[in-house]
C-alpha cells in the first residue's frame, strides 16, 4: 500500500472540508474525496473503506448540531437507519469482492450519472411537512434498505438519493430531510466501516487526515442556508466530477 506524502494528506484534509460541507448541505462530497484517494495511490477498496472515516466524522458533528437546534424526526430516523444498516453490510461485502478496475469504472459511471442529475435538476420540490407522512413510511423504509446497500457499496451521491426519498415521498422540508439524511448516513457508515476494518481495508493515517477536514466541513454545512450558494456548489461539483470521472475510467 502506498504511503501518502504530507502534502497529499494536507490536500485530502482540505478536500475533506469541501466534501463535508457539500455532503451535509446536499450530498455528493464523496465524489471529491474517494477519487482523490485513488489518484494518490490507495487501492480502490482501501480508498472506499477509508472514506467512511471522514463520513462518520462529518455526520457526528452535523447530527449534534441538528439535535441542538431541535431539528430531528423521531422515531422515523431510527427506523430508516435500522433498515439501511442491514443493507450496508451486504453492500460493503460486495465492494470488498469487486475487481479494482471494474470498481473504478463503476465509480466513473456513477459520477457522470450523478453529475448529469445535478446539472439537469432545475425543478423545485414542494416541501410541505416537517414530519414524515405516515402513509408513505412503508415505501420509504423499503427504499432505505436499498439506500443502505448502495451506501455500503460505494456511498457516492447517496445524499441526493436520500433527499429525493425524504422530500418527494415523505414530503419533508429541506432542513428536516437533511437532519434525517446525516443521521441515517452515520448509522450505516458505522456498520459499513466495521466490515472494512475486519477485512483490513482501512488506511487509518489517511482516514484521520480526511476526518479533520470533513468534521469541520460538516460543522459549516449544518449552519449553512442552502439557497444562498446552491448554484456555485453545483458548478464546482460538476466540474470536479467531469475531470475525475474521465481520469478514473482510464486508471488500470
Amino acid at each position: 500500500m502506498n504511503e501518502l506524502k504530507l502534502i497529499e494528506l494536507a490536500a485530502l484534509s482540505g478536500a475533506g472540508i469541501l466534501a463535508g460541507f457539500i455532503n451535509v448541505v446536499a450530498g455528493g462530497g464523496s465524489l471529491l474525496t474517494l477519487p482523490l484517494m485513488i489518484f494518490f495511490g490507495l487501492p480502490p477498496v482501501v480508498a472506499n473503506g477509508t472514506n467512511r472515516i471522514g463520513i462518520i466524522a462529518q455526520n457526528i458533528v452535523a447530527v449534534s448540531n441538528f439535535s441542538r437546534k431541535g431539528v430531528f424526526v423521531f422515531p422515523y430516523s431510527l427506523y430508516a437507519g435500522g433498515v439501511a444498516i442491514v443493507g450496508s453490510i451486504l453492500g460493503s461485502m460486495l465492494a470488498l469482492e469487486m475487481d479494482d478496475q471494474l470498481f473504478n469504472r463503476i465509480l466513473s459511471l456513477v459520477m457522470i450519472a450523478t453529475g448529469a442529475a445535478i446539472f439537469f435538476n432545475h425543478k423545485k420540490t414542494a416541501l410541505i411537512s416537517a414530519v414524515p407522512q405516515v402513509k408513505n413510511q412503508a415505501l420509504s423504509l423499503f427504499l432505505f434498505f436499498f439506500i443502505g446497500i448502495y451506501g455500503g457499496f460505494i456511498h457516492v451521491g447517496i445524499g441526493f438519493l436520500m433527499i429525493l426519498i425524504l422530500s418527494r415521498i415523505n414530503q419533508l422540508s429541506l432542513k428536516y430531510a437533511n437532519s434525517i439524511k446525516v443521521f441515517v448516513a452515520l448509522l450505516f457508515s458505522i456498520s459499513s466501516i466495521i466490515v472494512f476494518i475486519v477485512n483490513d481495508a482501512i488506511n487509518w493515517k489517511v482516514g484521520f487526515a480526511l476526518a479533520i477536514g470533513t468534521a469541520f466541513g460538516g460543522y459549516l454545512g449544518s449552519h449553512f442556508t442552502m439557497k444562498k450558494s446552491e448554484k456555485w456548489i453545483k458548478l464546482i461539483l460538476i466540474l470536479a466530477i467531469g475531470v475525475m470521472a474521465i481520469k478514473l475510467w482510464f486508471i488500470k
